[in-house]
């Protein structure tokens, strides 16, 4: 009878656990954004921060890096889409460690039955990155991956977002210089000719003069 006991006490304790690596698909709510590739939900009370699996976007909160061209672009992205989502979904690999060696959940993150880590691969906001096993999406993203460097999107683009445009620059001091240097002198000639018609038009004894 103990033993009977026992089996089933450990079974209590250890069929959660079972059921959540093997089924891999858990319901999450939003909490906090962090960046492009990390946020925070909550798993029923707890509060769990989650790695998105098998994606990189650059960085905007790094200890020793600067904010990369595109980490603002990828962190606004993924957290619009998280906090406007109605549900969100977890999927744990079977091919992946649950957690990182920060203790992050390692996850596929799907808002409202969209896979983010393919959206920001999509929209050249993320690489592929991070594979240790054969992961379930991986091909997907690698292809849309590669259309994106095709077409140049986001990181894959010379473009940087942050880059000032100095031609843009250049053009707006040449529209400064031509009005109050060129565009003065120009004023101050019509305006001698004008004074010189009026001059002579008044030894004829008449003005007639349209401005």
């Amino acid at each position: 009878m103990k033993k009977v006991l026992f089996l089933v006490f450990s079974l209590l304790i250890i069929y959660p656990t079972v059921i959540f690596a093997q089924n891999r698909q858990v319901n999450v709510t939003f909490s906090k954004c962090v960046d492009g590739d990390t946020a925070k939900f909550m798993l029923q009370d707890e509060e769990i921060t989650v790695r998105f699996l098998a994606i990189d976007t650059p960085e905007t909160k790094h200890p020793k890096k600067k904010e990369e061209p595109y980490g603002k672009e990828a962190s606004d992205f993924t957290c619009k889409a998280i906090q406007n989502a109605k549900t969100i979904v977890l999927e744990y690999d079977k091919d992946s460690d649950l957690y990182d060696k920060y203790n992050r959940h390692l996850a596929w993150v799907y808002v409202d039955d969209i896979l983010l880590q393919d959206a920001l691969i999509q929209n050249g906001l993320a690489k592929v990155a991070y594979l240790y096993g054969d992961y379930a999406y991986t091909s997907l993203l690698q292809e849309h991956e590669a259309i994106a460097k095709e077409k140049q999107i986001g990181i894959w683009s010379d473009e940087d977002p942050k880059k000032v445009n100095y031609w843009y620059i250049v053009i707006i001091i040449t529209f400064i210089i031509f009005i109050y240097i060129i565009y003065p002198k120009g004023r101050k000639k019509i305006n001698r000719k004008i004074k010189s018609k009026m001059k002579r038009e008044l030894k004829k004894g008449y003005c007639n003069v349209s401005f």
